[in-house]
């Protein structure tokens, strides 16, 4: 994994759990960024972390001794036909957006993926979530598509825009 002075992107263990429920839960309270509604305890996001097997792994990226965010590649479809592509995803703390660390982490789970032998990752942006929107295109993520009003969150219908990246 990359690491900086004062950045160290790992994987992640069981003693992140706490810290990756309280920047998840962030997102779920107060963003369009997950179309999750209710808050994840600190065992379920243990029980998460340790459900996942070794090609679809959650890394943390780690600020001065905190957590300050982390990415994930999750299984895009259960049907083996999609084993090759994985959807990714990336959280960061209020507290350390604007830093560069979504980008990253994004770079870092796009370099897990090539490792992996991914053939290609999607990402699902909701609509408003124009930072992420960005920092996907930014990473070579291309639009290939927007669901409309798939989620309905903080009462209203929201479009999903669907994004994709070729690795090989």
């Amino acid at each position: 994994m990359s690491t900086t002075p004062l950045l160290e992107i790992r994987h992640a263990q069981p003693g992140d759990a706490a810290a990756i429920a309280e920047i998840y839960n962030e997102a779920i309270r107060t963003t369009t960024t997950t179309f999750d509604t209710e808050p994840k305890t600190v065992e379920d996001r243990l029980h998460w972390l340790q459900s996942r097997d070794e090609r679809h792994p959650v890394l943390v990226a780690v600020a001065n001794g905190q957590v300050a965010g982390w990415a994930a590649l999750s299984r895009w479809s259960e049907r083996a036909a999609y084993d090759d592509t994985a959807e990714t995803s990336f959280y960061v703390h209020s507290n350390f957006q604007g830093r560069g660390i979504g980008r990253q982490l994004k770079d870092a789970i796009v370099a897990e993926a090539r490792r992996l032998r991914f053939h290609t990752l999607i990402a699902r942006v909701a609509e408003g979530s124009d930072a992420s929107l960005h920092l996907n295109e930014q990473a070579g993520f291309a639009y290939v598509g927007t669901l409309r009003e798939v989620g309905w969150k903080f009462g209203r219908r929201l479009d999903v825009h669907i994004l994709q990246k070729m690795l090989d």
